[in-house]
């Protein structure tokens, strides 16, 4: 049974930063692309950044230069480090995987940037 567990949102003030993690189990991680979705209240779900299983990087045109996603293989892991947060950063944040048409998700972690 595949599990991704999202972990470390949280309050942060606009300005600082925060980094996200998702642990994955039940599936051979470095076989699937991972990403970082988030949705806003009222706002569909949307692409915040993915990591293929060769590291090559895409962001949303609203967090380059201040977002950083990597993965590590070796512990199933997945992280997003987010700088320079702004208020409109608040949202869900969700962890993804796909591979060959499986295509699964975490349940989110809240961020929320005060101004």
């Amino acid at each position: 049974q595949v599990q991704l567990v999202e972990s470390g949102g949280g309050l942060v003030q606009a300005g600082g930063s925060l980094r996200l993690s998702c642990v994955a189990s039940g599936m051979i991680f470095s076989s699937y692309a991972m990403g970082w979705y988030r949705q806003a209240p009222g706002n569909q779900r949307e692409l915040v950044a993915t990591i293929t299983t060769t590291g090559n990087t895409i962001y949303a045109d609203s967090v380059k230069g201040r977002f950083t996603i990597n993965r590590d293989n070796a512990k199933n892991t997945v992280y997003l480090q987010m700088n320079s947060l702004k208020p409109e950063d608040t949202a869900v944040y969700y962890c993804n995987a796909i591979f060959l048409g499986r295509n699964y998700w975490g349940k989110g972690t809240l961020i929320t940037v005060s101004s």
